[in-house]
This record gives C-alpha cells, structure tokens and sequence, in this order.
C-alpha cells in the first residue's frame, strides 16, 4: 500500500497555507474578463485551476472561503469529511471517499462563499483528493475563518471551529 509520503515525493506536493501538501496541476490558459464575471471578482480570473490536495491523519484543512464553486475529486486513502457552514450560519458535511453504500462520494462540490475545511476520517491514514476552481482560484478571492467571527455564526458547532481555525 502506497503512503502519504510515498505520494508526496511522487507527485511534488508543497505545504499548503491552509494545512497539508498540494501542487497546482492546471491553469488555464485562457481568462474570464473581469466585466464578464459577477461583481464579487476584483479582476480577470482563469477559466479553471486544478490542484492535487493531500492531509495526513491529524492534519486539517482550516477553515476557509473563496469567491468560486470548488468542486473535489477522491484518489486514495481514508475517506475525508469536508465540513461546511454557510452564510445562514447552517452546518453540513459532505463525505469524500469509495464508500458509495456508506454515503461517500467520488466527487462534491463546495459552493462558492460558503466557510469549509477538511478532516481525514481514519487514524494512520491519509486523504489524496484533487480539486478544480472555476473560475479558477485567485489568493485574492481566499479569506481564513476567524474563530470568534464563525462561532458567532455558527454557535453550536464550536467545537469542530476550535478545531479547524487557527
């Protein structure tokens, strides 16, 4: 069985700012102009972007938004809850992983502005996902969760905001 490390090295995966390893595997090299995007886009913006995405076991994807719909594709390893809270202040969870009978899925998508994290659902283990942003990702449309600010939001839930904020 291939490890987290194994596919580190083998797909040149870097740190991420929010928690475990990527490597952007695509950009697009045509843009979308920026009168022709919806007014929450400062400027032009890619197409699309794709970027492989790994956590390791006690790893976590912190909570973040960004402007655009990010849909996430499973690879291998543990299965991974991706947790999420809307504007409305509502929690859900979406599972990524091969278990289709156990409510998994090969592939979600996060909508766009909406507050989301990462969790690897088994002990020893590692999540590889992939994830593609159209319009493609842009640090300027990326915003951390703020600990006060969603737990204000999103009350009950504490718990799991203690653990994916910073």
């Amino acid at each position: 069985m291939k490890t987290a490390d194994y596919w580190i090295e083998k797909l040149n995966l870097a740190s991420h700012p929010e928690g475990g390893y990527f490597r952007e595997t695509y950009r697009s090299d045509e843009k979308i102009s920026r009168e022709d995007l919806p007014q929450r886009f400062a400027g032009d913006r890619d197409i699309s972007t794709a970027i492989y995405f790994l956590l390791k076991s006690g790893q976590r994807s912190l909570f973040h938004r960004i402007k655009s719909d990010e849909l996430w594709h499973f690879y291998s390893g543990s299965p991974l809850t991706i947790h999420m809270i809307s504007t409305e202040g509502h929690y859900t969870t979406l599972s990524l992983g091969t278990g289709i009978e156990n409510g998994q899925h090969f592939q979600c998508s996060v909508p766009a502005g909406i507050w989301f994290g990462a969790t690897v659902d088994l002990p020893n283990s590692f999540s590889l996902v992939g994830c593609t942003v159209a319009p493609g990702f842009d640090f300027a449309d990326f915003e951390f969760g703020k600990y006060d600010e969603l737990v204000k939001l999103c009350p009950e839930q504490k718990n799991i905001i203690a653990l994916l904020s910073a």
